[in-house]
């Protein structure tokens, strides 16, 4: 019998689980919260380059929990997995770090060793994220549904919870702390590498507690056998046999009926999450281009985290219940299409903000050029022009006389803010809202309709739509070449779209207890424990014989 949390049906074992999501995702986020600022200032990329490496590396992230999810489910057991792939998330970390030491190397070597750390950040986050959220649900008894589905809401907080800190930290470290004359991103790289070293020894603490399940064998392998084998059964046969209920039926001559019918489970959710990397292709673009929209201490993130704490207990003890006293029924699949509407009208929101300043860069004031400037020195008066002084920003400018007069040179300190982010409110509120809805019931809906064998699998074909939504975003950023308004509005249209196709698609789903198939099959597990014992007896009776004679 595994410890309870102070009487309550919470195992003592999520304590560690819910600290070690914490520290690893103020180690990534921290990181994270830096990257797009670190390419475009230190590694002196441009805008478009910047985008597209920070949603590539954002994409590895997310492919990656497929290879965590094999791991897990057909050798290690989750347990394990977590633990190996976090000491390369470590090694990561150190390595990016080290890249950002100004007197290592030159700017090459910045560039290899920070894509180096970057890669084996991507194997460890991404490794571990199915397993974590799925080896978290192990911990709860079948029965205890409700607390499970409250522990995701939990979780899910101690991840932005991670978030809000680590993006209050890493730019102050990055910006108030010098190193060799420059912002210092080593320093602000290195405190989320301490984190995740924080992060692995808590986990490793609980390991006492933890209710581990062993893996399974190599399921992923059965599954493509399974598929495999009933598309090429039903090639060879003829027009006229009987038809069979449903295309992996034609497995059953060489593969269990219960492995069939989990792979049937898996297959139907698979094909709800095919219009969903749309939402994560504009949940995303608040790390690169909202960044860029405003950049002022990075506050954006700041806000999206903060407002996650704030609006989870209130969705969770307030709208939900009263959505259930209206007799609503607000099932997962209608609050993440609900999600996505409200990810449009964010992009909504900051389409209406990025004309506002498209149309300021294009009639800028008067009050803010300084052509005539009079300038007195040594006696003598000049008319110098500083041209723009934009608000926000912080120039120095130098003078330096010489026969032609006096010569000018001016200094941005500071980039100008291109918005204030007070004007980014409300497309935070309403997409934090849509992620509320869209993400997290979406993490609780991938673990509850997924068989007990293949949890860590689908929880990795979900953050696979996130993978892929920021590929959608890399192809935009680096093909479109469309004015920023103009894509806000095109993502915005597209997700619309992608939400009318959800819904049509979630309308014909039906929700399954992968329990059931206990039940299903209990008579199958007699026969097969029957016949067993059968054998078992025959092998006996030879040998019965024998002590007779």
């Amino acid at each position: 019998m595994f410890q309870k949390l102070c009487g309550t049906n919470y195992p003592v074992s999520i304590a560690f689980i819910i600290v070690n999501e914490f520290c690893e995702r103020f180690s990534y986020y921290g990181m994270k919260a830096l990257l797009t600022l670190y390419f475009k200032n230190y590694l002196h990329w441009d805008k478009d380059l910047s985008t597209a490496i920070y949603h590539a590396f954002s994409s590895l992230c997310y492919f990656t929990p497929v290879l965590g999810a094999i791991i897990a489910d057909s050798w290690l057991g989750k347990f394990k997995t977590i633990i190996y792939l976090s000491i390369v998330y470590v090694i990561g970390h150190v390595i990016k770090s080290i890249g950002a030491i100004p007197s290592v190397g030159d700017n090459t070597v910045h560039i290899v060793l920070s894509m180096a750390g970057l890669v084996l950040i991507a194997l460890g986050t991404g490794g571990i994220k199915p397993c974590v959220s799925a080896f978290g649900g192990d911990q709860f008894e079948d029965k205890h549904t409700e607390e499970r589905r409250k522990f995701f809401s939990i979780f899910y907080m101690s991840i932005n919870a991670g978030s809000v800190l680590s993006t209050l930290i890493t730019p102050i470290l990055r910006g108030d702390v010098k190193c060799f004359g420059n912002d210092c991103y080593a320093l602000a790289f290195g405190v989320p590498a301490v984190l995740m070293m924080i992060s692995l020894v808590v986990f490793i603490a609980g390991s006492g507690l933890y209710k581990k399940s062993p893996p399974e064998g190599n399921i992923l392998l059965s599954v493509c056998g399974c598929i495999g084998f009933a598309v090429k059964n039903r090639w060879k046969r003829s027009k006229h046999d009987p038809k069979r209920d449903h295309w992996l039926n034609w497995a059953e001559e060489k593969y269990p009926k219960r492995l069939i019918e989990e792979i049937k489970m898996v297959l139907r959710v698979l094909v709800l999450y095919i219009p969903l990397p749309m939402f994560w292709a504009l949940f995303d673009q608040q790390g690169s281009r909202w960044t860029l929209q405003a950049t002022r201490m990075n506050l954006n993130i700041l806000l999206n985290a903060f407002l996650i704490l704030v609006f989870v207990p209130i969705f969770d003890m307030g709208v939900y219940p009263l959505i259930g006293l209206c007799k609503i029924n607000f099932t997962p699949l209608k609050k993440m299409a609900t999600g996505m509407i409200f990810a449009a009208l964010a992009f909504v929101a900051a389409t209406m903000v990025e004309i506002d300043v498209t149309v300021r860069q294009l009639f800028i004031t008067p009050d803010f050029l300084y052509r005539e400037v009079k300038c007195i020195s040594s006696q003598m008066e000049y008319i110098i022009d500083l041209g723009l002084l934009d608000f926000g920003a912080s120039y120095s400018v130098i003078l330096k006389t010489n026969l032609q007069g006096i010569e000018v040179f001016k200094m941005e300190d500071v980039h100008a803010n291109n918005v204030s982010i007070a004007w980014q409110v409300p497309q935070y509120a309403l997409i934090t809202a849509g992620e509320v809805m869209f993400s997290i019931t979406g993490l609780e809906f991938s673990y509850s309709q997924a068989p007990a064998n293949m949890k860590s699998v689908l929880q990795a074909g979900w953050l696979m739509t996130v993978a892929f939504g920021n590929v959608i975003v890399l192809i935009v950023a680096e093909g479109a070449e469309l004015q920023q308004w103009a894509e806000f509005v095109l993502f915005a249209a597209l997700l619309v779209a992608v939400c009318i196709i959800f819904s049509i698609i979630a309308y014909f789903y039906t929700y399954v207890n992968p329990k059931q198939l206990d039940n299903m099959f209990q008579d199958d597990s007699k026969e097969d424990n029957l016949k067993k014992e059968t054998v078992q007896d025959l092998a006996l009776i030879p040998v019965f014989r024998n002590t007779m004679m």
